[in-house]
């Protein structure tokens, strides 16, 4: 479906917050996220972190170049360009014969590859959850993954946003863009639901590189 402009707009980005927020500290707690970022494993983990998400990104990218309608699909968010460069500046630029898909990883994408031209509001949720989590947390595994592991910053473009002038002001404007989108109270469960859903797919690719 086609968003259409509310006359009084929910707040769906304090709905989403809220409705996800323990699925959310779950996921950013898991153990291998929480090592990486102590300093406490090393720069070949971070590679096989980021060759896991090379599969997603490819996946998500795909998807959201099916739908339209949603200004918030802003090419000048995409990352598996960055990504696939990074790989390559990691010594991993085959990363598609070396890193084959985790079995989460492979769930998530198949999950991904299952949404189609109808089903914006599902990918809605995880552009939001991807794309805003690269603009605030994502900011930060960039620091430390340089400080602990000497990443140099041709490894680190995943997170280099250089389209975005003012991260904090376009984070500002992605949540005000949400809530001006015409929804049902079905369509706000379904993102709500969704978000959730992407957190879920999340921290089992964390548990599944734990492992």
């Amino acid at each position: 479906m086609t968003p259409t402009l509310a006359a009084e707009p929910v707040d769906l980005a304090d709905l989403i917050r809220s409705g996800s927020s323990d699925q959310h500290k779950s996921t950013e707690n898991r153990t291998f996220i929480t090592q990486l970022m102590r300093g406490e494993l090393s720069l070949e983990d971070y590679t096989r972190y980021l060759a896991q998400y090379a599969w997603v990104y490819e996946a998500l990218e795909a998807l959201v170049a099916k739908i339209d309608g949603y200004p918030l699909f802003d090419t000048r968010l995409n990352r598996l360009a960055s990504i696939e460069s990074d790989l390559t500046a990691l010594g991993a630029a085959e990363w598609r014969v070396t890193n084959a898909p985790l079995p989460a990883t492979a769930a998530y994408v198949a999950h991904l590859n299952s949404l189609g031209t109808n089903d914006g509001i599902s990918c809605l949720a995880h552009h939001y959850t991807r794309y805003l989590g690269d603009l605030s947390g994502g900011q930060a595994i960039s620091r430390l993954v340089a400080r602990h592991y000497g990443a140099t910053p041709e490894q680190l473009s995943f997170y280099n946003f250089t389209e975005i002038d003012d991260i904090v002001h376009y984070k500002r404007a992605y949540r005000q863009g949400m809530n001006t989108l015409s929804l049902g109270q079905d369509e706000i469960d379904e993102l709500v639901s969704e978000v959730d859903a992407a957190f879920t797919f999340n921290g089992a690719i964390f548990d599944e590189l734990a492992g």
